[in-house]
């Protein structure tokens, strides 16, 4: 993909080629709340006025698939106090959500564990998720209780169990045999990666539809992440240039020029 020759966004503008999977590492909401002297929960709500702003964005430019990394495997180890307020959060936010997909028309998946979830989260994201099912504008999907590691450990178990029943067959396992079983096969291949806050790592988020995205650390914390930032991400997108392990197209001359070949000349000979 060549470098588009499109100007700079103004006023949140998308440049005419945006990616087709997003996904989003949503950091710096307790940063942001520590920095006003709030209670991390403060960030957090803000936070989710932030994934408003973002999801109908993408919606609007034409973004298939949005991946929010909104609770980690890892983040049960932080206060339980806190713990509960996210989920509690989460809750009233799928409450609100809900009618906001359907006018929208995106539909609302989750990725994750389900069985660590409070019973009335896993109540919230069944309604959500029956009421979005006829949606196809665009698919938000909720990295819930995620982790890479657990989604690959999950889909080995899943292998095991179909071997052991006698019913995984005998064909080779090969990369689209193994993401039929990956726990996050509903996500495709991302595009474009963000991650706001200023941390340049991926934190056990979604390993193989990684493989080839575009990596964006931006320094901005979460709440203060808006459409221009967003706007401003996809034209950095659209000036890579992809080749996925290919060359460009467009032979080197280099290669092409005729190499001259010098005969070795022998002094001294005998006649």
């Amino acid at each position: 993909m060549s470098a588009p020759s499109d100007p700079a966004p103004r006023n949140g503008d998308p440049p005419a080629q945006v990616p087709s999977s997003v996904a989003i590492i949503m950091d710096g909401n307790g940063r942001w709340a520590r920095k006003r002297s709030l209670a991390r929960v403060a960030g957090h709500r803000v936070g989710t006025q932030t994934v408003d702003r973002v999801t109908e964005a993408c919606a609007r430019w034409g973004v298939s698939h949005l991946t929010l990394y909104a609770f980690s495997t890892e983040n049960w180890q932080r206060p339980k106090t806190e713990v509960s307020l996210l989920w509690q959060l989460l809750i009233r936010d799928l409450q609100r959500r809900g009618p906001k997909c359907v006018k929208n028309g995106i539909r609302l998946t989750t990725v994750g564990r389900r069985d660590r979830m409070p019973a009335r989260a896993v109540r919230e994201i069944e309604r959500v998720e029956r009421e979005t099912a006829e949606c196809d504008r665009m698919t938000l999907c909720l990295a819930l209780d995620y982790g890479g590691t657990w989604d690959f450990v999950e889909m080995a178990e899943r292998i095991r169990r179909l071997e052991r029943e006698g019913v995984l067959g005998e064909e080779p396992l090969d990369a689209e045999s193994l993401a039929r079983h990956l726990p996050s096969g509903n996500v495709p291949p991302v595009d474009l990666l963000i991650r706001t806050g200023g941390e340049s790592r991926v934190s056990n988020f979604l390993p193989w539809q990684l493989s080839y995205a575009e990596l964006l650390f931006v320094p901005k914390l979460w709440p203060e992440f808006d459409e221009q930032d967003l706007a401003e991400a996809f034209h950095s997108y659209a000036r890579k240039h992809r080749r996925f392990g290919t060359i460009d197209e467009e032979p080197d001359p280099s290669a092409a020029a005729p190499v001259e070949v010098v005969q070795p000349t022998v002094e001294g000979g005998q006649g």
